[in-house]
């Protein structure tokens, strides 16, 4: 039967149903150790997604009063927002530059990030009205997503005709495998850009994202491009994860239920309990970026991966009890103390706890699409704790 419980009715956080608690300070040391490791190179801050949703206000404030002073964000929208938080920094803008925007770029300063011939044409059209104005270009070296065919970028290089008023301040490429160290496409992809960087001598280029900073200094050029590891997110396969983690995400217990054996929980009876059990109900399912598919029986991926998901509540880890639903995750507690949990408690989804990426492989997924799935519904707070 489920217990009354009292929360201050002026504190959201502590009322909440799903909540967030971010630490800045594990966020700022984060990319300190990324700055170490990117030796001699520049250390930016990747902060799209809203900050990989730590939210783009605190967090890049907080890493630009730590010193970073090149940001890169996915829209010109991120960017207007960003500015207001990072003053002197460099801004740039992964979507590049599209008609209509180009009042909003000039406004906040902000760089584009030119990885396409229609989005270059419009650019130096661009120039033609406006002068002179700081650009980035994007090339592809073998991951046919975005940028500039490389033939092409190291022909506008050599370009005599082109206008005066263009003047690149960053080029960039992106590596496909660097999570994996031994592929052998990282070493194609960075002799590929080393034709690039000569290209454009005396312009700084960047090709290192997270993964390519472990990759070692042949990777890092003239400035180093970390995400997910400011994050406390895994960034190499196979390899022990150093970043301290940020991002704890927790559900407040809604009821604590007993079930006798051989009772059946959530849809489609994916779990038959075997033994009298207690199961608490947690405020957070797959509309809050909790999926669907590190429920414990009844979804495809437990044909592949076993194990199903976690939580962590009173220092233990307990499993998820059936499937993931919309609003609702159960968790199996039989194994705690009877009265180790009551109603209005809180289990950590991931966290200090239940490691970020270990709750992305029960889910068949990537630390990135945990933290930037999480919903709207949840509260958000920060701390700096040492």
């Amino acid at each position: 039967m489920s217990e009354f419980f009292d929360a201050p009715e002026d504190d959201n956080f502590a009322s909440a149903g799903l909540r967030l608690t971010v630490d800045l300070t594990a966020l700022t040391e984060n990319w300190r150790d990324m700055a170490r490791r990117s030796g001699a190179a520049r250390t930016s801050a990747v902060v799209k997604a809203d900050a990989y949703g730590m939210g783009i206000e605190d967090a890049g404030e907080a890493l630009y009063m730590a010193g970073t002073r090149d940001f890169f964000v996915a829209t010109v929208d991120e960017g207007v927002t960003l500015r207001l938080y990072a003053p002197e920094a460099r801004i740039f803008v992964l979507s590049g530059i599209w008609p209509g925007t180009e009042r909003r770029f000039f406004d906040n300063d902000l760089v584009p990030v030119i990885s396409s011939d229609e989005q270059l044409a419009f650019w130096m059209a661009v120039l033609a009205d406006y002068g002179d104005y700081p650009c980035a270009l994007h090339v592809d070296t073998g991951f046919n997503r975005l940028g500039l065919h490389i033939d092409d970028a190291i022909a506008l290089a050599d370009d005599v005709s082109r206008p005066a008023s263009f003047a690149p301040v960053l080029v960039m490429s992106h590596l496909a495998c660097g999570d994996d160290p031994s592929h052998a496409m990282n070493r194609r992809q960075l002799e590929s850009f080393h034709r690039v960087s000569a290209a454009y001598e005396g312009i700084d280029s960047s090709l290192a994202a997270s993964a390519g900073i472990f990759l070692g200094e042949d990777y890092h050029f003239d400035l180093t491009r970390p995400g997910i590891a400011l994050y406390g997110g895994e960034a190499v396969n196979g390899l022990a994860n150093p970043m301290r983690p940020v991002a704890t995400a927790e559900a407040r217990i809604i009821q604590v239920r007993s079930v006798e054996a051989g009772e059946t929980v959530s849809y489609g009876r994916a779990l038959q309990l075997r033994r009298d059990s207690r199961l608490a109900i947690a405020s957070a399912g797959y509309a809050d970026g909790y999926m669907r598919s590190q429920s414990s029986g009844g979804v495809p991926l437990r044909q592949v991966v076993p194990q199903g998901g976690q939580g962590f509540i009173a220092g233990h880890k307990v499993p998820v009890a059936g499937r993931i639903t919309m609003d609702l995750t159960i968790f199996d507690i039989t194994d705690l103390p009877e009265n180790a949990v009551r109603a209005g408690d809180y289990v950590e989804l991931f966290g200090k706890n239940m490691a970020l990426d270990e709750v992305a492989r029960a889910a068949g997924t990537i630390g990135y699409e945990i933290l930037t799935s999480m919903g709207l519904r949840h509260e958000r707070r920060y701390v700096a704790e040492e």
